[in-house]
Formats: C-alpha cells, sequence, structure tokens
C-alpha cells in the first residue's frame, strides 16, 4: 500500500473497491490489528494503536471476514451464546433467524450462516465494523438484506468500512467510495457521484 489515507467516521459506511489484488483485504487486516503496516500509522477512535486484532475487538471493533465464522456441531442459539450475545437481541435485528434458533448451523443455507454471523457481531453493539466480502457466493436477496442491515446500524452511529465485490449494492448503502489499484488509491468521493457516473469506479478497475 502506498499512500492511503482512509478515515470512517461514526454513521458512515465507506465502499472499499477494487479489483483483485488491489489491496483491500490487505488493508482491512492492518486496520484489524491482525497485520502489522510496514509503515504509516493506524488510528483507533482518536489515538494510534498497535493493539492485536483480540484487544481492539475488546474495545468496540467488529470484524466479518468472507469465511463464515459458525461453529457447524452448534445450534444457532448456542452459536450466539458463545459470541458473548443474548440471543433476544440478535434477533432483533434478524428475527428471520427465530426459526432457526435450535437447528445446527452447519445445516443452515450459505446467506443463513452470513446472517448469524453478522447477527452476532451487530448484536455487541461494535462501535466500527470492518466487512469483508459480505456477499460472496451469496443470492442478491440475500446481498441486499445483509447490506440493508449495515446501513441500518450506520444509521445508528456504527462506522462501516466495507469491502465488497458487488460494487452498485456496496455503492446503494454507502456514503463514500475509495477506489483501489496496485495499492494506491485511485479514485476517492462520495458514493452519489460515482452512482452517477459509473466511469469514476471503473477506472479504478482498468488502471
Amino acid at each position: 500500500m502506498a499512500g492511503l489515507d482512509l478515515e470512517v467516521a461514526r454513521g458512515e459506511v465507506v465502499a472499499l473497491l477494487g479489483p483483485n489484488g488491489a489491496g483491500k483485504t490487505t488493508t482491512l487486516m492492518a486496520l484489524a490489528g491482525a497485520l502489522t503496516p510496514s509503515e504509516g500509522t493506524v488510528t483507533w477512535q482518536g489515538e494510534p494503536t498497535t493493539a492485536p486484532l483480540h484487544r481492539r475487538a475488546r474495545q468496540g471493533l467488529g470484524v466479518v471476514l468472507e469465511e463464515r465464522a459458525v461453529t457447524p456441531s452448534l445450534t444457532v442459539r448456542q452459536n450466539l451464546r458463545i459470541g458473548g450475545v443474548d440471543p433476544q437481541s440478535a434477533l432483533a435485528d434478524f428475527p428471520e433467524l427465530t426459526e432457526h434458533l435450535d437447528r445446527r448451523a452447519g445445516l443452515l443455507s450459505g446467506g443463513q450462516q452470513q446472517l448469524l454471523t453478522l447477527a452476532r457481531v451487530l448484536a455487541r453493539r461494535p462501535v466500527a465494523l470492518l466487512a469483508d466480502e459480505l456477499s460472496l457466493g451469496l443470492a442478491p436477496q440475500v446481498v441486499a438484506r445483509l447490506l440493508g442491515a449495515l446501513r441500518a446500524a450506520a444509521d445508528e452511529g456504527l462506522a462501516v468500512l466495507l469491502v465488497e465485490q458487488h460494487v452498485r449494492a456496496a455503492l446503494r448503502v454507502a456514503d463514500r467510495a475509495v477506489v483501489l489499484s496496485r495499492g494506491r488509491v485511485r479514485w476517492s468521493g462520495p458514493a452519489a457521484e460515482a452512482r452517477a457516473d459509473p466511469a469514476l469506479v471503473e477506472q479504478g478497475y482498468l488502471a
């Protein structure tokens, strides 16, 4: 990464876009504390930090990766509880999981597993959320549900940094967009501008 200056405020969704190999996931992992940046500074709630992922998580950082973080042999209820979440709190945000509470998570569809993953994170009421390819391999209606939940959480004050392969879907819920290519920012600006002029994003993919 070179010259990346990225800030996400509470109450907004920032879409981090770009082709494969652009550096999107590396950026998320550095911000999460799973990777150590070779240079530069990561700031968390106004203070520079080098804390590892588990410590940032205790301080209010939520992370959802493309690999669904469920324990297949446990029920939905048990998955929520081992995540330190009151099931009723999670169901308030994702009522469609109610009928599956006592079903093993491994028997759920991919979309339902991702809903469970996101429900477990959001129910802990984090300060900020890093989401990497939530929609990978999922049907459009599930993608819309997941991204809509992120938008609703941001409207309640959550800061969201979203890496997403479905560019149009991401731009519909984002406030701002940052387009990376080969580790560099190719375009950054309001998501509304990118929606109105798709070429602004496309040039980053072609760089």
